[in-house]
């Protein structure tokens, strides 16, 4: 009853700050954050538009199917990753209805894309479409994901994945200022922040089953700066110290645990603790410890020049795969030479797989997200679960 009546003054605050003159949006950003956030879908399709500041009265009518398909680069793609979308609709939504709403939500990102060229389309772009669709309808949601597109999602639609790598760079210098015990393990099991990658660029869409987890948290990202994702990363990881310190001190096992997000994680107390991280240590402080980040992947990156090279030249699992038979060859004469099990102590796995993450974010920018899924199936029982 105390929860109900919390509720009851929450809904008549949100509505207060919308009915003044004018709109109090810092309200409403208040509200979103706070707990339980907008409450409801027919509160956020009023609130969302003001944290965007999107004029709802003049929305651009859509343009017609056939003109915005034809002749389309980005048509078969989107296509591709919208027929593979189902678990993103309510289960147990009518076949035809949820069929209705995929057509609508290429629209959507065509219409995007075709309104602003610099823009370039993303695999798991159309898992953050998919929640506004669905939350307010398609009209609403064209203008919603245009803005954000050219906001908060801006650095992840350049035509090259430098900017979304320098956001994960952020990752592990938030963790290393709350536990400097978990930051050391993940530098030494070397897993870098590929696992985090899914949860950023969808806004954690993808990877949280629970409809209602995932508008708690657009409500949240919405509000506040658009780095909140990856503090709210940094918080998941933390949250998890045991089970980490806890797992074996490898890339590959480190990444499998992490790469597993659990489903049943205390969300209210896990924003409100992100929030407080962000205003501990904003991005601007944290900004030198991201860039040194970056200058180290670049050092790796320069070594890997013939990496690149291939990379331009043929696909990147044949590179994969030439390299893994030389590494073979070369690991088999050392064998020969020594006859001792020092070197082979480690499973084969994690270095290549090592080398494997390291030359796909370097060398390939956006084609890395594409290609990650196919170009590791050679690796034994382990696989970049980037969008599984």
């Amino acid at each position: 009853a105390d929860f109900d009546a919390k509720k009851k003054r929450k809904v008549a605050e949100i509505y207060q700050a919308l009915n003044s003159d004018p709109i109090n949006v810092a309200t409403l950003r208040r509200m979103a954050i706070s707990e339980g956030g907008l409450l409801t879908d027919e509160i956020r399709c009023k609130v969302w538009p003001k944290l965007l500041s999107v004029n709802t009265d003049d929305l651009p009518p859509l343009p017609a199917r056939k003109e915005l398909r034809e002749d389309n680069k980005d048509y078969q793609q989107v296509l591709l990753d919208v027929r593979r979308s189902l678990r993103r609709f309510p289960p147990g939504m009518p076949d035809d209805q949820r069929e209705g709403l995929q057509e609508e939500l290429i629209d959507i990102i065509l219409h995007v894309l075709q309104r602003n060229p610099q823009l370039h389309y993303y695999q798991g772009y159309h898992d953050i479409v998919v929640t506004f669709l669905l939350v307010v309808g398609d009209r609403l949601a064209t203008a919603l994901v245009e803005k954000l597109s050219t906001h908060h999602l801006r650095d992840f639609m350049d035509s090259t994945m430098d900017n979304t790598k320098h956001i994960l760079n952020y990752l592990m210098p938030i963790i290393d200022q709350v536990n400097p015990e978990v930051h050391d393990f993940m530098q030494s099991a070397e897993v870098g922040t590929i696992f985090a990658l899914s949860w950023l660029i969808t806004w954690f869409g993808h990877v949280l089953s629970d409809f209602r987890h995932v508008v708690r948290l657009y409500d949240f990202f919405l509000a506040c700066h658009p780095l909140m994702p990856i503090y709210f990363a940094a918080v998941i990881v933390l949250h998890r110290e045991q089970e980490v310190l806890d797992c074996e001190c490898d890339m590959a096992s480190v990444h499998h645990l992490l790469s597993q997000i659990p489903q049943d994680l205390p969300y209210e107390s896990l924003i409100s603790k992100a929030g407080d991280l962000f205003v501990q240590f904003p991005p601007s402080e944290l900004a030198k410890e991201a860039a040194q980040a970056a200058q180290a992947e670049r050092t790796a990156a320069s070594t890997f020049k013939d990496f690149e090279l291939a990379s331009v030249q043929q696909r990147p699992d044949t590179v994969l795969r030439q390299r893994f038979r030389e590494r073979l060859r070369g690991e088999e004469r050392l064998r020969g030479e020594e006859r001792t099990k020092s070197i082979l102590t480690k499973p084969r796995t994690n270095r290549f797989v090592k080398l494997a993450v390291m030359g796909l974010t370097v060398a390939l920018g956006a084609a890395a997200l594409a290609m990650v899924k196919s170009a590791l199936e050679w690796a034994p029982k382990f696989q970049l679960q980037i969008f599984p």
